[in-house]
């Protein structure tokens, strides 16, 4: 039996901190949770539907489990208007973690990962969960069968891909949590092209495209050949502050298919319909209004906000001699502590 080792020990040390110190005050730099109200723009829209929920004109009950259709349309001509993603492409979720499980529950337990080393703990942790990998290594901190792709400065925070063993699927994000660097096109298109050189498919994630400011791809999809080897994965939660509201959706083109040239997102459908009623009703009105061009515009200061604070930790690190990385595409600072 495989143990999953606990992927917050931020979390554990900061809860024992203030239960020793109950009066201390804690400025957590752990999990990346927002702090700024959310734009009443948004909010209000989430308040009507859910008073229209107490109307007979209003009420309704379950939803499509791939999400409304307004939603997913405004979705696929917001983010994807150049790049051929149809909304029927789109399936809305209550947030891309939740999505990461639901794609490793599609690929099972016979398929081998690799995932940007550091990255974001569910990935792997999902991995364990589905049955992917063999046991922990105390030694080096690793899970077996993981192929670790190390992002470092000295290699641009993208990895090798030439070391890296046949792998089914990968998980890479962009702008990355926790590095905070963005992949450049050419290395998007590297990774592209790894992916159909090899079988491989790619789940991109995206959860903080809106925080680029240089001409970083937003999108997999910007890349040729993409549709054919990438899902994308993304949410609200960084952009609109819905980290406890709960919106995201993932994107799995027709294009995409198994070995056998069976429609990946047949698959995920019915994973999604078994798995899964919907996202919340109240939570997609919330969602349509981030993307009327009030809620761009409101979401955009939110996220210039952000990127504000994180240029003051960015300066203040600079400022005592530490190496600083990322900061600018995202709302990640990385920073080299020696020993």
């Amino acid at each position: 039996m495989l143990l999953l080792r606990s992927s917050r020990p931020i979390a554990r040390r900061r809860a024992a901190h203030i239960s020793k110190y109950p009066d201390a005050q804690v400025i957590s730099l752990g999990i990346g949770d927002t702090t700024e109200p959310i734009p009443e723009v948004i909010t209000s829209a989430m308040a009507m539907r859910a008073h229209s929920l107490s109307t007979v004109e209003g009420y309704s009950g379950y939803g499509a489990e791939q999400g409304d259709k307004k939603l997913r349309a405004a979705i696929a001509s917001t983010y994807y208007k150049d790049l051929a993603i149809d909304e029927t492409d789109i399936f809305v979720s209550d947030g891309a973690k939740c999505d990461i499980s639901r794609l490793q529950v599609l690929f099972g337990s016979e398929v081998k990962m690799a995932v940007q080393d550091p990255s974001y703990p569910a990935y792997v942790d999902s991995s364990v969960i589905v049955g992917q990998t063999s046991l922990f290594q105390k030694d080096i901190e690793k899970y077996g069968n993981i192929e670790y792709m190390r992002c470092v400065p000295e290699n641009g925070f993208f990895p090798d891909l030439s070391t890296i063993s046949h792998v089914d699927i990968i998980f890479f994000c962009s702008p990355n949590n926790p590095t905070g660097s963005a992949t450049t096109r050419d290395q998007l298109i590297h990774l592209v092209q790894f992916a159909q050189d090899n079988g491989s498919i790619v789940v991109f994630d995206s959860a903080y495209s809106l925080y680029i400011s240089d001409d970083s791809p937003r999108s997999i999809y910007e890349i040729p050949g993409a549709k054919e080897v990438a899902i994308e994965t993304s949410s609200f939660s960084k952009f609109a502050g819905f980290t406890g509201v709960r919106l995201g959706w993932t994107v799995v083109p027709k294009e995409l298919l198994f070995s056998d040239g069976f429609p990946v997102a047949k698959d995920f459908n019915r994973i999604v319909c078994t798995c899964f009623n919907g996202a919340s009703n109240i939570a997609q009105a919330g969602g349509l209004a981030c993307l009327s061009p009030e809620g761009l515009k409101a979401m955009v200061e939110t996220i210039k906000f952000y990127k504000e604070n994180t240029k003051i930790i960015v300066d203040t690190f600079k400022s005592l001699g530490f190496d600083v990385y990322g900061g600018r595409n995202a709302p990640y600072v990385w920073v080299h502590f020696p020993g």
